[in-house]
C-alpha cells in the first residue's frame, strides 16, 4: 500500500471515529462569515457572493483540498419599529476532498435581524440542506486485489445548522452548531458517524485615524469529540481598501493575510499557512485565495468603516 494511501486510511479513522475536525477549517473565516454561520443569510442589504479555494499542505499527496461558493441575499421588508424581524436567504455549495474521500454540502439558509437600535443587531439563522460522503478508489494501487479498499462508496443524508451572531458598530460577536443532524456510514464501520462542531468567535475594531483601523478577533472551534482549536487574528484595515493581517491558530500554522477592494463592491483575499506541526516534514505550506462580489455602494462616512458591518 502506498504511503499516500496510508495517510488516507489514517485520515478517515480520525474523521469518522470523531478525533478530529470533520467540516473543513478556512484561515479566511473572517472574510467570510455565512459560510461558517447562517445567521449571516442577507445581514446586508445586498447581494453577496463569496467563493474560495484552499490548498493545504500543498505537496503532500491526497492532502485535503476545500472550497465553497455562497450567496447571501437580503429579502426587503419595511421595518415598522425595532425588533421587527428584518429577513435574509441564501445558499451554500461546499466541496472538501482528502485523497479518494469527499464531503459534499448543499444548503440553504433562512435569518432573521432584530435591531435592538440603530447599531446593535441580533440575528439567528439555520442552514438545511444534504451532505453526500463519497468514497472513489479509482486512484487506488494495492499490491494485491482487496474489496473493501476498491469498491466505491456513496452516502446521502440530511445536513443542518444554527448560528446567531450579536453586533453593535464596532464589536461582533458570534455562535454556530455545525453536524447537527449525525451522519452514519456503515461501509466504514459501524461506529463512523459525523458529530457536531461548534464555532465561536468574535472581534472589535479600534479606530485609529480616519484612515486606519485596528481589528483582533477570535476564532474558537469545538468538535464534540475532537481537540478544539483556536485562530487569533490581527487585522489592519487602510482606508477601508487595503488590509493586512496575521494570525496564529494553536493546533498548526501561523498565517499571513492579504485583502484588496476595487470599488468596495469587488474584492480579493489571499491568505498563507506557515505549517508548524511535524506535517511540515512532509509538506509545503496552505494556499488559500477567495473572491467576492457585493452589489452594495457604500455611501463612505469614514474609510475606516469596519466590512463586517
Amino acid at each position: 500500500m502506498k504511503a499516500s494511501l496510508k495517510f488516507l486510511v489514517v485520515s478517515l479513522f480520525l474523521s469518522f471515529s470523531g478525533f478530529s475536525q470533520q467540516i473543513p477549517q478556512y484561515s479566511q473565516w473572517y472574510f467570510n462569515q455565512f459560510a461558517g454561520n447562517p445567521a449571516h443569510a442577507g445581514i446586508k442589504r445586498c447581494v453577496d457572493v463569496h467563493t474560495l479555494y484552499r490548498n493545504q499542505w500543498a505537496g503532500f499527496d491526497g492532502a485535503p483540498k476545500s472550497g465553497f461558493l455562497t450567496v447571501s441575499i437580503p429579502l426587503y421588508k419595511k421595518r415598522k419599529q425595532y425588533l421587527s424581524a428584518r429577513q435574509g436567504t441564501g445558499f451554500k455549495f461546499e466541496r472538501d476532498q482528502i485523497g479518494q474521500f469527499s464531503t459534499s454540502r448543499l444548503n440553504v439558509a433562512y435569518a432573521a435581524h432584530f435591531n435592538f437600535d440603530k447599531t446593535k443587531r441580533l440575528s439567528l439563522g439555520v442552514f438545511a440542506g444534504v451532505i453526500q460522503l463519497g468514497y472513489d478508489p479509482s486512484s487506488v494501487f494495492v499490491s494485491e486485489v482487496d474489496p473493501a479498499v476498491l469498491n466505491q462508496a456513496s452516502i446521502v443524508s440530511p445536513d443542518a445548522s444554527f448560528g446567531a451572531w450579536f453586533n453593535d458598530v464596532n464589536y461582533f460577536v458570534g455562535l454556530s452548531f455545525q453536524n447537527l443532524i449525525p451522519t452514519r456510514w456503515n461501509d466504514v464501520g459501524l461506529s463512523s458517524k459525523t458529530f457536531m462542531h461548534i464555532a465561536f468567535n468574535a472581534g472589535y475594531r479600534y479606530s485609529i485615524s480616519e484612515e486606519l483601523s485596528l481589528i483582533p478577533a477570535f476564532n474558537l472551534r469545538v468538535p464534540m469529540r475532537g481537540k478544539s482549536d483556536i485562530d487569533l487574528n490581527l487585522f489592519l484595515d487602510i482606508k477601508n481598501t487595503i488590509g493586512l493581517g496575521v494570525g496564529y491558530r494553536n493546533t498548526d500554522a501561523i498565517i499571513a493575510f492579504l485583502s484588496i477592494k476595487i470599488n468596495q463592491q469587488f474584492a480579493i483575499n489571499y491568505s498563507f499557512d506557515y505549517t508548524l506541526s511535524d506535517i511540515q516534514k512532509g509538506a509545503n505550506n496552505t494556499h488559500e485565495i477567495s473572491l467576492r462580489f457585493s452589489t452594495c455602494k457604500i455611501k463612505k462616512t469614514s474609510t475606516a468603516s469596519c466590512p463586517l458591518f
